[in-house]
């Protein structure tokens, strides 16, 4: 069933005061690369849920993150001087210390200078795993930071990857989730007869209507996309999460060892930030032939546009809306389903596709999108929850809950409980986590 006009209103706005946006709020965010911000360097424009903010590192390399207005007469902070000890508006002289705390107004006769009572507004930031992730709740103690096994990575064996997307937050996200148009978007040009059959991925080629089955967990969502696997009385299947307030994991290759996730962080309402986080060491997933060929459209690309300083100006591929993503339709008709380069991409130029804002209420969903539904109620239930009675959304303030969380695929016996099945193989499940058995 389609969701009605105002429960996509509800799903898609993530500014101040919103329910979904006071949702997210609760939680510990993504806010930009360690690497974007220098000690003592220029700071960095930052759109969050729908608020301009800055993020900047002091001479001693302390990260602030904070409104870009000065609390004086609301000059912008990125153009402030990074002096030592914080942030110098270059307007009237007032400076800010990471945490908001006024340190100078030079301005203003000193016996009548009120430094003591002003603070700018200012964000709780620390560092992990590259990232810089900020609290923008209304706690007066930060909750804890967040377990997702793919943030806990040691920095040298894991790779981050920041990709800019021109549409809401919830229609990105759900590209993620959606893990029926593997066998379409991106390898629908495959032929199985092309693939090794001892490759149980081979499995999703061959049959592209998988039956799904689909529950509520602790921190989200888990689906489960279940097909005949190549040994006779056994199935295959492909786990794919949803973890509150916008993570996925994803099933794109082998569970022992899959540690991967992607934070979808709305920007405003019509702009997402995707955070890429990858194990190093997991085992590639199906990218070839059996004869070592990469399949025609699945080559990694990630041609970046030059990054420039405005709200929107970062990470932005070079494939996009205004040149049709690079489509080359002759490709299209004799090698590649989608004629245009790269997963990311191909999931970009989908999802873009929709709108800004997906009209949800024109959908005709089939039981392959249950776990679309299913998410959709989890947000929409954990919103109202929130906003009508103050109850804490999934994970704010037991965040290890999303350790028995793993996407991947793997094989099990026919007739065997998927959720049985998941629950052995997350215990013998290599990474860097302390495994935590799925309830």
């Amino acid at each position: 069933m389609a969701l009605s006009a105002q429960e996509n209103e509800t799903l898609t706005r993530v500014g101040p005061g919103t329910p979904m946006g006071e949702l997210m709020r609760q939680y510990w965010l993504p806010a930009c690369k360690s690497s974007e911000i220098a000690a003592g360097g220029a700071p960095l424009r930052l759109m969050l849920l729908g608020e301009k903010l800055i993020a900047f590192r002091d001479h001693e390399g302390r990260v602030g993150v904070m409104d870009h207005r000065c609390p004086h007469r609301c000059a912008s902070l990125f153009f402030a001087r990074n002096e030592e000890g914080g942030l110098r508006c270059v307007y009237h002289g007032w400076k800010f210390d990471v945490t908001g705390k006024c340190l100078d107004m030079p301005n203003v006769p000193a016996d009548r200078a009120f430094a003591d009572r002003v603070r700018a507004k200012a964000y709780p930031a620390f560092e992990r795993a590259g990232i810089v992730w900020t609290y923008m709740g209304a706690r007066e103690s930060a909750p804890p930071p967040p377990a997702i096994e793919a943030t806990l990575l040691p920095e040298a064996e894991l790779r981050v990857t920041l990709t800019m997307r021109e549409c809401n937050w919830l229609q990105a996200l759900e590209g993620d989730i959606d893990t029926g148009h593997f066998g379409f978007l991106h390898m629908g040009s495959v032929d199985p007869a092309e693939l090794d059959a001892s490759n149980m991925h081979a499995a999703s080629v061959i049959d592209r209507a998988p039956s799904f089955k689909v529950e509520d967990t602790a921190w989200g969502a888990m689906a489960g996309a279940c097909r005949p696997a190549g040994e006779p009385g056994s199935i295959y299947w492909r786990v794919c999460h949803f973890l509150f307030p916008f993570w996925a994991l994803f099933p794109d290759g082998t569970f022992e060892d899959n540690v991967s996730a992607n934070a979808w962080v709305p920007m405003d309402d019509t702009h997402t930030m995707v955070f890429n986080f990858a194990w190093m060491k997991r085992t590639p997933p199906l990218r070839t032939t059996k004869d070592g060929v990469t399949i025609p459209g699945l080559e990694f690309r990630h041609d970046y546009l030059p990054q420039t300083s405005d709200w929107f100006g970062r990470w932005k591929l070079a494939q996009n809306a205004s040149n049709d993503y690079g489509v080359d339709r002759d490709a299209q008709r004799t090698l590649s389903y989608t004629g245009i380069t790269g997963i990311t991409l191909q999931d970009q130029y989908v999802t873009e596709s929709m709108g800004d804002i997906v009209d949800r209420t024109f959908e005709h969903l089939t039981p392959g999108d249950a776990m679309i539904v299913r998410t959709r109620k989890r947000l929409l239930g954990a919103a109202r929850a929130f906003s009508e009675d103050g109850v804490a959304p999934p994970g704010v303030d037991d965040p290890e809950i999303s350790l028995g969380a793993r996407g991947g695929a793997f094989v099990a016996p026919e007739g065997k409980d998927w959720r049985e099945a998941y629950r052995e193989r997350l215990a013998h499940a290599v990474g860097p986590a302390p495994r935590v058995a799925a309830e």
